[in-house]
């Protein structure tokens, strides 16, 4: 499991590029925001862009049932209603096989899920993408908190370093729109066109400050 900032730094942006459509030509202060509080439990919280690496993390680490709404471009085999070129579905207590066979279809997925050792939360209403000081983000837009038994899955998946305490955030410097060539739809050509540009990674780590770039193609 690999979140989608992690897969931006191996240079897999191809793989990421579900997470950037919402996103123009600009620049995007303050995004992907993570924090962690690890004690007996691991407490993790962040802004809406990590929702689906909560979700996937929570299905590969344990069977739990998972019940919210789930916002797709290709049609499921759940009910669901069109909205804002979108399908929408409202979904309860499907499992973590489940998530894992539906989730390469799906375009965000807001689910709380619980197991034995594990409580997921989301809101259930995506932000609007808005450029920096449009808004403010909220940094608890996703909160998980798994026994401590998980960490070295979930320092994994998240890019995370050995620590206590963590605050991360990103600024997403989004420089070029790559078009598909010959394509003429407007929405396909919006949801195709690859966004190259830079992130900013700034990290406070057990109070120790640190600062990276990456350059990215998605």
């Amino acid at each position: 499991m690999e979140c989608f900032i992690k897969k931006i730094w191996k240079g897999k942006g191809e793989e990421a590029h579900d997470c950037f459509v919402r996103f123009g030509k600009g620049k995007f202060e303050n995004r992907a925001v993570l924090s962690l509080q690890k004690t007996s439990k691991i407490k993790l919280k962040g802004s809406f862009e990590w929702a689906n690496d909560f979700v996937k993390t929570v299905a590969e680490l344990t069977n739990a049932n998972f019940s919210g709404i789930i916002l797709s471009r290709e049609q499921l085999e759940f009910s669901g209603k069109s909205k804002q070129g979108l399908i929408e579905y409202k979904v309860s207590n499907i499992n973590s096989d489940k998530i894992k066979e539906i989730k390469d279809k799906i375009y965000v997925m807001l689910l709380d899920a619980e197991s034995q050792d594990i409580k997921l939360k989301m809101k259930k209403k995506l932000p609007k993408p808005g450029k920096s000081g449009e808004q403010k983000i909220d940094d608890k837009f996703c909160s998980l908190e798994a026994d401590s038994k998980y960490w070295p899955q979930i320092k994994e998946a998240f890019m995370l370093p050995e620590c206590k305490k963590a605050k991360i955030k990103h600024t997403f410097i989004i420089e070029e729109l790559i078009f598909p060539p010959n394509e003429k739809d407007f929405e396909k050509i919006r949801k195709l066109a690859k966004r190259k540009g830079k992130i900013i990674r700034e990290m406070e780590i057990d109070k120790e400050l640190a600062k990276e770039e990456k350059e990215f193609v998605a």
